[in-house]
Formats: structure tokens, C-alpha cells, sequence
């Protein structure tokens, strides 16, 4: 006899689903006048997801549902915490952009908050099947917003260029999953492992799925050498639109980097860990070395995320406790330092239009001392510049890089952070001694000053009180070991 599965620990998913469609039908009756107020009422269906993550994250025991599909234990509400808090601030930053723009669609909020439940099914996911779904529901929405713009050319070149590769990147992930079926005879995780346990030997089938799979998530955070996309995205899509691709979706790829191979493949971990750590540093190397020629913001941030990308995956390299929570510990911070950084490139209009060119921050400590500020504390904290929150970021992952005994791997760590700093400090230098030009528009919408506070205070004074972000990253990475 049938029964109905277990949905407490699928609570958030089930709520942002329903909301999803309420806001969609809310939507399609009130036509675009209604956007303003679906993007505050997208913000408060976000905020009760979080609300309910916190509710239903297991304390002890991991809670499985569905078929042993779903999981919902510690780090999966860790992550989810980070996703909701980064598409919530996403919508926050477009409030007053998408007017400006004159781009107010109602399908907006309704893409992210069905974008956001594709992260959170990723993120929870313990089936490969479950794992695909999750993802595939993330990108058929991200695809739509990169394009969002419709009668922009690099908008709509920005929505190609991510669909075709993505549509590349799904089919390398099927084909690696489609191996490791054929040579474990399961898509559940438990099933995986335990099938991996008990045999004597592995087939290179398996591991050759196991690359494709790894070559398909290492799309979805913008890894080298499956970073081509990202710059032009970046570039081409709405400005509040590349904060939020700069942010949820790359946290939710990489918690699914750690749940699938620190999961069921935690035993071949001396097979994958070599090719973690060749994309790493790949990452990191192209991340701090192509930014310097960059001359728009937006592009120099998408290398920046491709180099920070690299950096946490160090701590992944490193397959161990303390490595997850380093990777944990750097997401909240990368969370941090990018919404704040992105609320500046907000500020930065003339003549009622979006101005993005590095140079046009020249002399902006002049125009605007307290921008300048803020932007200088998001550009040193990037930079890894002590005491500043970054510094913290890459010393937690150096460190399980060392004590995992990956000298050269932190080495050339130190080396990329040496290089990157030239071009975040460049764009201090910028603000702070070249001639002034003119001026941003004033006065800056509340809710950008609201972020950058925020986000500022958070960069600025992490080191006095890490202690809670630290120890909560530790309880979820202890809850992915066996």
C-alpha cells in the first residue's frame, strides 16, 4: 500500500513552489504594473523559506525523504541559509534598478524564486536523478533572466552564449551519471557508496563518469576551463541579475560539489582529488591574470568569481572536515563581499544610465568619499588584505591545504591572491588619486546604502567575532562525513 512521503524536511521547497505560483498567477492577472510588489512579496516568501530551513534543519540525525531522494540534514540548511540570503538581496538590489531601466516584468521576481527552489533541491539532493532535477530547474531560469533584456544585443548574446553551454554542461553531467549507473547499478547516493565500498576493485568506467560529472558542476561555479561563458554573461546581463548569478547559484554548485564527492564518492577521494586540485589552480591562476586588462567592472568581477571559485575549491581538494568547513566558512564571506561590491556598481549611473567602466571611478573618493570607502573595503577584503573578512576567507582553506599536506597547492594559492591584489588595489588607487570625474547620481537608493552598510560592517569587523559563523560551518561539514 502506498503512503505518502515524509514532507517536513521538504517544507522550504514545498512553500517556495506554491509561492512560485501564486506570485506567477498573481503576476499574469495584474500584468507588469504589479512587479514592484511581487519582487517585496518574492522577498517575503524567501525570508519564510529561511525561516522555515531553520525549523526543519535536523540538529542530530540526517532527516531522508522521498525515496531517499531528498536529504535534509545540518549542511544542507547551512547552504540553504546562504542561497536564500543571497537571491533575497539579489531581489532587494533590483528594486530600483528594473524602474530606472524601465525593464519592470512581473516574470522577474517569479524566474528567481523558481531559480531559488531549483538551488535548494540541488543542494538536498541524494539521488542523481534528484541532483539533475534540482539543477535543471536552477538553469532553465537563469537562462531566461541572462537574456532578460530583450532589446539589448549583449543581453540577448549573454542568454545564448549560457543556454548553449549550459545545454553542454547537462549533457557531460547525464553521460557521467549514465556511467556511474552502469557500473554501481544505482542513482542513490547511500546505494553508490555502499556499492564502491564492497568492491574489490574500480572500474575506470566509473571514474571516467565521475570526471564528466565533475566537468558539469565545475560549469555551473565557472571553473577553468569551463569558465568561457562567464565574463560575456556577466558583461551582457541586467547588473542586479549578474550580482545574483555572482552569488545563490555558485554556492548551491559548489554545497553540490561537496555533497556528491565528499558523499558517495568520499572513497575514490585520492582519484578525484588530483582533478580538483588541476581546476583549482587552473581557477585561480586565469581568476588573478586575465582581470588585469580587464576595463569593465563587470567583467573584472567575473574573473574575480572565477579566481575566488578556484580558492574555495582548494578546501574541497583537501577531502577532509576541516577543508568543508573552510569552503563553507569562504561561501558566507564571498556572500558578503560580492553583494556589497555589486551595490556599488549599482551606484554607479550618470544621466539616468548604468555607467560600468573602471575608469569612470576615477576620483570618486572626491565626488563621493563615502562610496569610495565602501567600494575600497570590498576591493581589499576580495583582495585577502588582513584583518578584513577575504583575509579569513582564504586563510581557513590554505590552512586545510596544508594540513592535508597540499603544500604546493597553498603555495600557489598565496602566489594567485599576490597577483589578484594588483588589480583590486588598482581600482583603489582609481578612486583615490586619479582626477576627479563627474559625478555619480545622488542620492543613492536606500536600499543600496542598506546592503553596502551591511556588508561593509560585516567585512570590516568579521575577525572580532567569527565564532558562530565557524563553528555552525564545522556541525554541518562534521554532518557530510560518515
Amino acid at each position: 500500500m502506498y503512503s505518502l512521503p515524509d514532507l517536513v524536511p521538504a517544507l522550504p521547497e514545498l512553500w517556495l513552489a506554491v509561492a512560485g505560483m501564486a506570485l506567477l498567477m498573481v503576476g499574469v492577472f495584474s500584468g507588469n504594473r504589479s512587479t514592484h510588489l511581487l519582487i517585496w512579496l518574492s522577498v517575503v516568501a524567501i525570508g519564510s523559506a529561511l525561516i522555515l530551513v531553520l525549523y526543519v534543519s535536523p540538529q542530530s540525525s540526517n532527516s531522508i525523504t522521498f525515496s531517499d531522494m531528498f536529504i535534509a540534514d545540518r549542511f544542507a540548511g547551512f547552504s540553504k541559509c546562504l542561497v536564500l540570503i543571497g537571491s533575497a538581496l539579489a531581489l532587494v538590489l533590483s528594486i530600483g534598478y528594473l524602474k530606472t531601466e524601465r525593464i519592470e516584468r512581473f516574470e522577474y521576481p517569479v524566474l528567481l524564486v523558481l531559480a531559488t527552489l531549483g538551488m535548494l533541491m540541488m543542494v538536498s539532493a541524494n539521488d542523481l536523478i534528484a541532483l539533475y532535477l534540482g539543477l535543471e530547474l536552477q538553469s532553465l531560469a537563469l537562462y531566461v533572466l541572462a537574456a532578460f533584456r530583450r532589446e539589448s544585443l549583449r543581453s540577448t548574446e549573454a542568454g545564448l552564449k549560457y543556454f548553449v553551454l549550459g545545454a553542454l554542461s547537462s549533457g557531460m553531467l547525464l553521460y557521467g551519471c549514465s556511467l556511474i549507473y552502469g557500473f554501481t547499478g544505482s542513482t542513490n547516493f547511500t546505494a553508490i557508496a555502499s556499492s564502491i565500498v564492497a568492491s574489490p576493485t574500480v572500474g575506470v568506467g566509473l571514474i571516467i563518469g565521475l570526471v564528466f560529472v565533475i566537468s558539469g558542476l565545475a560549469f555551473k561555479v565557472s571553473a577553468v576551463p569551463f569558465h568561457m561563458w562567464t565574463p560575456d554573461v556577466y558583461e551582457g546581463a541586467p547588473t542586479p541579475i549578474t550580482a545574483f548569478f555572482a552569488i545563490a547559484p555558485k554556492i548551491a554548485a559548489l554545497a553540490l560539489f561537496l555533497r556528491i564527492l565528499v558523499g558517495p564518492f568520499l572513497e575514490l577521494a585520492g582519484d578525484w582529488q588530483q582533478v580538483i586540485i588541476v581546476i583549482s589552480v587552473a581557477s585561480m591562476l586565469l581568476g588573478s591574470l586575465a582581470a588585469i586588462w580587464q576595463t569593465n567592472i563587470k567583467r573584472l568581477m567575473a574573473y574575480s568569481s572565477i579566481g575566488h571559485m578556484g580558492y574555495a575549491l582548494i578546501g574541497l581538494s583537501a577531502g577532509t572536515v576541516e577543508g568543508v568547513r573552510g569552503v563553507l566558512v569562504y561561501l558566507v564571506i564571498y556572500l558578503a563581499m560580492n553583494v556589497g561590491a555589486f551595490s556599488v556598481v549599482l551606484c554607479m549611473r550618470r544621466d539616468g544610465e548604468s555607467v560600468e567602466n573602471i575608469e569612470d571611478l576615477s576620483g570618486l573618493s572626491q565626488t563621493n568619499p563615502m562610496l569610495a570607502l565602501a567600494m575600497g573595503v570590498f576591493m581589499f577584503s576580495l583582495a585577502g588584505v588582513p584583518p578584513l573578512a577575504g583575509f579569513f576567507a582564504k586563510f581557513y582553506v590554505f590552512m586545510a591545504a596544508i594540513n592535508s599536506g597540499l603544500y604546493v597547492v597553498a603555495i600557489i594559492g598565496v602566489l594567485a591572491s599576490v597577483i589578484g591584489a594588483f588589480y583590486y588595489v588598482r581600482i583603489v588607487k582609481i578612486m583615490y588619486f586619479d582626477e576627479p570625474r563627474e559625478t555619480f547620481e545622488k542620492p543613492i537608493r536606500r536600499e543600496l546604502s542598506v546592503t553596502m552598510a551591511v556588508a561593509g560592517v560585516f567585512s570590516l569587523f568579521f575577525f572580532l567575532y567569527p565564532g558562530p559563523i565557524i563553528n555552525q560551518a564545522q556541525y554541518a561539514a562534521l554532518s557530510l562525513f560518515p
